[in-house]
């Protein structure tokens, strides 16, 4: 079997975000660029997989939509395992667009399996798998929290509410995984590190697609207040503050 990885080259998530042209525009500088988390554990399962000898994979693919300076992203990827990369030379304006990117690129690769991330950690939107799978004409499954293939048979584990659903699906199809896909995202070795820099980046020319989104701006969140410090004797202010300012009680 042949796996597909969708990567989102995101900020850190301790990045301070800033913005730039009235607040219209993300300031990209000193930004260090990372493997959105979901992504990165949807490549730890695939890598694990791959280990088994009962899964029977192939080979595991990582794609982007990104301009050049995604390439350290995605080399990280290459360094925990990958064995390819596809990118596609465009901007990621928006969800469709990296979703028709994507699926114009991959359309005549045959990948049995295809795995997104359930949302990206910059927009979360929660968009391209789904939107993928439609352009694509393939199955999609959602909210999946394990993905198991023994003997050419593929199950899906699915959280809902109360417990867990098992499916099976015929490939191809895009899981779109969740938190449990893995247990930690796995970390690139020296050995891993080195042999990234000759395995294949295969750029691809973008085709001419839409942008359905606009961004008229962007709000940073209001401050928290000071932290207010009670003497521990005095329960009455303590009270008449929670109840009054902080309106929990």
């Amino acid at each position: 079997m042949k796996i597909l990885i969708c990567l989102s080259n995101v900020p850190d998530t301790t990045t301070k975000v800033k913005f730039v042209d009235n607040n219209t525009q993300l300031d990209k500088t000193g930004i260090q660029w990372i493997i959105n988390p979901w992504d990165e554990l949807a490549l730890t399962r695939a890598l694990e997989l791959k280990e088994d000898a009962d899964a029977s994979v192939e080979s595991i693919t990582v794609i982007t939509v990104g301009g050049k300076d995604s390439e350290t992203t995605i080399r990280k990827a290459l360094a925990i395992g990958a064995d390819d990369a596809l990118r596609v030379d465009a901007d990621p304006g928006d969800a469709y667009v990296v979703a028709s990117q994507i699926a114009e690129a991959i359309k005549d690769k045959g990948y049995d399996i295809i795995l997104c991330g359930i949302e990206s950690s910059d927009y979360n939107s929660s968009l391209v798998g789904g939107m993928l799978s439609e352009l694509l004409n393939i199955p999609s499954i959602s909210a999946v929290s394990g993905l198991h293939i023994s003997n050419n048979e593929v199950t899906l584990d699915r959280d809902i509410d109360g417990g867990k659903e098992v499916v099976s699906a015929p490939t191809p199809f895009v899981a779109v995984v969740q938190k449990g896909i893995a247990a930690e995202p796995r970390i690139a070795s020296m050995r891993g590190i080195m042999m990234a820099k000759k395995k294949p980046i295969d750029v691809i020319a973008p085709q001419s697609v839409e942008v359905l989104t606009e961004f008229a701006g962007y709000e940073l969140p209001q401050s928290k207040a000071a932290c207010k410090i009670i003497d521990p004797e005095n329960v009455k202010e303590l009270v008449d503050l929670l109840r009054n300012e902080a309106k929990v009680i």
